[in-house]
């Protein structure tokens, strides 16, 4: 059996399990300094440490702990992020030189300053072969250029919705699940999307949150716009309350009525 530990490799990143030392005691919300196959990077301890049988932690990447980060340690990690600026405004300064079409959104060093990565979005491919070989001459390390996709740049820049609270993929959401605007019309919300879109332009994650509840409790119930039969007469549904079972109808002769469909 083996001990695993989940770690962050970004403060928003995707905790992964790591093989952690016997002898080595450490706590949620700890910097450790890890071997993973980028090389020595470091990271943050996001989840409590669990016991694996040694067979699946063999067909894992070597993915290792090496120590909790020492107070050397944590003074590089905070060297390397004040370096990010100079990173994204040199980088900025070739795309432009370059003509490329894309937007940096990040950058990063590795723990060791042995690799450099950018985050950049674009609306096709780009060939970027000889911008690595620019940045790689400047920073003397070893370049990576990962594209990624309006919702990737949310959760790396974090901020907060419309709720006023941090934006959920920054906060607590470790994959991105499809969110269509079904989800939105089950819940009778409004479909104006600069109300039912995130600071990515995308529909908002949280639609989905509540949406099985919603379909459960639209279970037999008429939908905005139906005909139905009222004991006063047929009418057209103009309002839904999922969460009470009752619908507003408009009859023929105007008047408007409430309609029970029971718990």
């Amino acid at each position: 059996m083996i001990n695993v530990i989940g770690i962050k490799l970004r403060e928003t990143g995707k905790a992964e399990n790591f093989i952690l030392p016997g002898n080595l005691k450490i706590d949620l919300g700890d910097y450790v300094i890890v071997e993973q196959d980028r090389g020595c990077e470091y990271g943050i301890v996001a989840s409590e440490q669990q016991t694996i049988a040694d067979e699946v932690a063999n067909k894992a990447p070597s993915l290792r702990v090496i120590r909790k980060a020492t107070a050397g340690d944590m003074h590089q990690i905070e060297r390397n992020k004040k370096k990010v600026k100079e990173l994204i405004d040199t980088c900025e300064k070739k795309v432009e030189e370059r003509n490329l079409a894309m937007k940096l959104v990040d950058a990063e060093y590795s723990f060791d300053r042995s690799k450099v990565m950018f985050y950049f979005t674009a609306d096709s491919r780009i060939d970027f072969r000889n911008l690595v070989k620019d940045l790689a001459s400047i920073f003397k390390a070893r370049i990576e250029l990962k594209q990624i996709g309006v919702r990737d740049e949310a959760k790396l820049l974090g901020g907060f919705g419309p709720c006023g609270e941090t934006l959920c993929c920054a906060k607590f959401l470790k994959n991105f699940q499809p969110v269509t605007i079904k989800m939105a019309k089950e819940q009778n919300l409004s479909l104006n999307p600069t109300k039912i879109s995130g600071l990515c332009g995308r529909l908002m994650c949280c639609l989905s949150y509540e949406y099985d509840t919603y379909k459960g409790l639209m279970s037999g119930l008429p939908h905005q716009g139906d005909k139905i039969k009222t004991k006063d007469g047929p009418g057209i549904v103009i309002s839904v309350n999922a969460i009470k079972r009752l619908v507003v109808a408009q009859l023929e002769d105007g008047r408007q009525i409430e309609v029970s469909y029971g718990k």
